[in-house]
Formats: structure tokens, sequence, C-alpha cells
């Protein structure tokens, strides 16, 4: 009966010791996931403030915002979206950007900025908008072309804008979103390139 106590009480002890080894191997293997989830989240975080840190992606916000207002077929929104790119663009101009980039943007400032103002003026008046937008989609791809860590872009064009001379337009999204029919023809155009 001794024995059959002694065997009871060791197997316990050995179940037991069994149990917290097994209990710590998983505590050291949540603690690690946890660990990894915690460095892959601050990577992350860290790889959007890159993002968000460079200077042209305020200026692409507020293009997209321009963009997806005039294919709502929005002017009010679309002139909002105008002022405020207007001001991303002047404050591009006031921050640190290397010889390449500062090139650039000294080549389509004055232009982009103007027909901004354009848009940002004619609420009532999408049309005149749309026009002004045609030439700061040219310039908003010199300039984004020229910084590095801007987000994934598309270049859409639709062959039908402008009596069938066409026109570009830079998008978030691979899906035809088209600024310059609006509701009339939504998804009119096709993605010439994509940049990274």
């Amino acid at each position: 009966m001794k024995n059959s106590i002694n065997s009871i009480v060791s197997v316990a002890i050995a179940a037991i010791a069994l149990t917290a080894c097994n209990g710590g191997n998983n505590n050291a293997e949540e603690s690690n996931a946890a660990s990894t989830a915690v460095t892959q989240t601050e990577q992350q975080a860290n790889s959007a403030e890159t993002v968000a840190a460079t200077p042209i992606n305020g200026v692409v916000d507020d293009y997209l915002q321009l963009k997806n207002a005039l294919a709502a077929d929005n002017g009010q929104e679309a002139a909002s979206a105008g002022n405020e790119l207007m001001d991303a663009l002047k404050e591009l101009g006031a921050s640190s950007l290397t010889p390449e980039q500062k090139q650039v943007y000294d080549e389509v400032q004055e232009d982009a900025i103007e027909h901004a103002e354009h848009i940002g003026m004619n609420a009532d008046n999408i049309e005149h908008q749309r026009e002004h937008f045609d030439i700061i989609s040219q310039d908003m791809y010199d300039l984004v072309k020229a910084f590095d860590g801007v987000q994934k872009l598309y270049v859409d064009y639709c062959p039908m804008y402008n009596d069938n001379k066409g026109a570009t337009w830079l998008s978030a999204t691979e899906e035809i979103s088209n600024p310059y029919l609006g509701s009339a023809m939504p998804t009119c155009g096709e993605v010439k390139e994509e940049i990274n």
C-alpha cells in the first residue's frame, strides 16, 4: 500500500512538473508570438510614418479627393479639395526637397497652384473644373514620379474626354472612376501605368 501511495505521489509530481514545463513553453511561445506581433506592428507603423512623412503625400491625398469629387459630379467638394490642394502644393515647396525634387517642383509649381486655385473658385462650373483638372493631372504625374515613398498609384486614361483628345488622371485604385465624365460614363477609361 505504501508503494502504491508513493507511486501515485510520484506520478502526480511528474504530471505537475510536466504541466509546468509545458505551460512554461506555452508562455514562452506566447511571449515570443506577442513580441513578434509587436515588432511587426512597430515596423508597419514606422513604414506608415515614413510614407506619411514624405511631403508629397499630403498633395496626393488632396488631389485624390479632388478626383473623387469630380467623379461624383460634386463641384462644391471639388472646389474645397482644389483649395486644399493649392495649400498643400505651397507647403510642399516650403519642405525639404532633394535637388531633383526641387527642380520638378519648380517646373510645375506655378501652373499647378494656378489650376488648383481655378478649381477652388469654380464650384458652380464643374466642366471648367475638369478642364483645369486635366492640366493639373499632368503636373501631378511629374511630381509623383520625382518622389520616392508615394503610395501605389495608377495612371488612368479616358480616350473620350475633350472631343476625343483624351486625358489622364491618377488614382489610388485599379478600378476606373472617371473624373472627366462623372456619372455620364463612370467606368470609361483604362489603366495605362502603375506608379509604386
